[in-house]
């Protein structure tokens, strides 16, 4: 059964690939599963235009799978990945890293989002709080408070480099 939203979803998904790729990438830190995300965004929003009551919240509602999306390949690495590890011992020196993307993995999941949404896709409030499911405030409010977290995180590694 086609729906005739399908078109639609297809054009947004060709036109907003990279896009996907970056945010799906700031979750996972991986090429190959973020490429993987974005596969499986694409199939799930195709799979379900017919579900969009609303299509003028096309885009949101695409960002929001990629988010979700994400966030479920993460929680099943954890899953997959509990336990003792072994820790290799690296052979390569290692300088502490005070690059804001390294900086982002303080932030919690929602934090991360609403970070690189604004910052990162350029995301107006509004069209954070669509795709967050969100009021304005909310997120101007997470926004505040991850902002002060990464200053506080690349402040303390200035202070380390100084010393």
């Amino acid at each position: 059964m086609s729906t005739p939203l399908i078109p639609q979803v297809e054009e947004l998904i060709l036109t907003s690939y990279e896009s996907m790729y970056r945010l799906a990438y700031s979750y996972v830190k991986n090429e190959e599963d973020a490429m993987d995300i974005v596969q499986e965004s694409a199939y799930k929003a195709i799979k379900s235009a017919s579900t969009l009551r609303n299509p003028e919240h096309l885009k949101t509602w695409l960002w929001r799978i990629v988010i979700n999306t994400s966030i479920d390949f993460i929680r099943t690495r954890q899953e997959e990945f509990t336990g003792d590890l072994p820790i290799e011992p690296s052979t390569e020196d290692r300088y502490p890293d005070f690059d804001t993307i390294e900086a982002l993995n303080i932030l919690n999941d929602r934090e991360r989002a609403v970070v690189i949404l604004r910052f990162f896709e350029d995301k107006k409030i509004r069209d954070v709080a669509k795709i967050m499911g969100q009021s304005p405030n909310t997120i101007k409010s997470i926004l505040y408070r991850s902002l002060k977290k990464l200053k506080i995180k690349l402040s303390e590694g200035e202070l380390l480099y100084e010393r």
